[in-house]
């Protein structure tokens, strides 16, 4: 994948350091260009390259916000920002001096992102929480699971990740394209709760008109045998998605299974099951691979991480990349030869004159502690 400046190139961004969802979402905006510079406590940061995927593409700085010295400064960087993206509770930024009416007073086109777990306002604003809180009271984790077992949580990607940091991204091209028109930037409630809700809207649709039932009973939830895991041979697993009447035909008659019952009642979908386990068990993971390769049939093998970025198709694609010794998703998604920012581990920011410190003053705030 060739690097071009990406179509955000121009945007810069001041990322306030935080958990998983805050560096998603300013990943994703240095993935397509962005200039995004984070902000990290003084003793945070130093000169060693941070690796982590989610800072890739990124400048670090160390500032102490809870100094007036440090609260000046970052004031002077949001000058000229286009973007903030903040994850602490709400509150926290308006007692340190950096909320969205103390910033828009010194850049009126500044967009706020506010990155929390359940929002900026209702009875549980306040409170603590996680990913699986979030969701949980979303209604999204109670559909989540197997049938007769007990809600199962898909690590943390639907609060944090998709319903967080995704939908908090979202919400900051939503305001710069707003901006275009009125000249004023806005602040971005970017809640996990409400994001993981609106990611779940077909299913708490289907659950209000009566067309889905209890967990792990419905088409897409493991309950029917056509779209579910099956273990191999050799411990391997593979993935079947033969929704369709005609790719699943086309899966049966390449296992070689026939007589099954008819799967369009329920009734029978535990007999279908163990029919397909029992021929799955039959032969390795590569071995169906081999029957599979080429076919609509909607089954292909359950691959970790380390086997995904080597696979065919994603190599193909380039859908992983290396970056400083590191595989990791190359951005995401791709506008046509618009190509994509910077994706090098983030970097200390020493020159800082471009967002509207001096050397002299940056050098001074270097020397009382207060920048890094």
């Amino acid at each position: 994948m060739e690097r071009s400046r990406g179509p955000l190139a121009g945007i810069r961004v001041l990322e306030l350091a935080g958990l998983a969802p805050g560096p998603f979402a300013g990943m994703m905006l240095a993935d397509h260009g962005a200039e995004v510079l984070r902000v990290d406590r003084v003793a945070a940061v130093g000169d060693e390259p941070r690796r982590e995927v989610m800072d890739r593409g990124k400048r670090t700085i160390g500032l102490d916000l809870k100094s007036p010295e440090g609260v000046a400064a970052f004031r002077r960087l949001a000058e000229r920002a286009d973007v903030v993206i903040e994850v602490f509770r709400p509150g926290v930024a308006e007692r340190l001096g950096i909320g969205p009416d103390d910033l828009h007073a010194v850049n009126e086109r500044l967009v706020y992102g506010r990155m929390t777990g359940w929002g900026q306002d209702g009875p549980l604003a306040h409170t603590a929480g996680h990913d699986i809180d979030y969701i949980a009271v979303a209604g999204v984790l109670s559909m989540l699971g197997r049938a007769g077992d007990k809600p199962t949580p898909p690590i943390n990607i639907l609060g944090d990740f998709a319903g967080g940091g995704l939908m908090l991204a979202y919400g900051v091209l939503l305001a710069l394209i707003e901006r275009e028109r009125t000249g004023r930037g806005r602040v971005v409630d970017a809640a996990m709760v409400d994001g993981a809700a609106l990611l779940f809207s077909m299913f708490h649709g289907a659950v209000h008109g009566g067309h889905w039932g209890p967990r792990g009973t419905n088409l897409l939830d493991t309950g029917a045998p056509m779209y579910d895991t099956y273990e191999t041979a050799d411990g391997g697993f593979l993935a079947v998605g033969a929704l369709e009447p005609r790719f699943w035909a086309e899966m049966l008659e390449r296992m070689g299974v026939a007589d099954l019952p008819d799967r369009d009642d329920r009734a029978n979908w535990p007999v279908i099951r163990e029919r397909l386990a029992e021929a799955f068990r039959s032969r390795t993971r590569a071995e169906w691979e081999a029957v599979f390769e080429g076919s609509d049939a909607c089954v292909v093998p359950v691959l970790d991480p380390r086997e995904a970025a080597g696979h065919p198709h994603n190599r193909a694609r380039g859908t992983f990349v290396e970056v400083g010794g590191v595989p990791q998703a190359a951005p995401a998604p791709r506008l046509a030869g618009a190509g994509h920012g910077d994706l090098s581990p983030a970097t200390r920011l020493h020159d800082l004159s471009a967002w509207g410190l001096s050397g002299d003053e940056a050098e001074a705030l270097r020397a009382a502690g207060v920048l890094a």
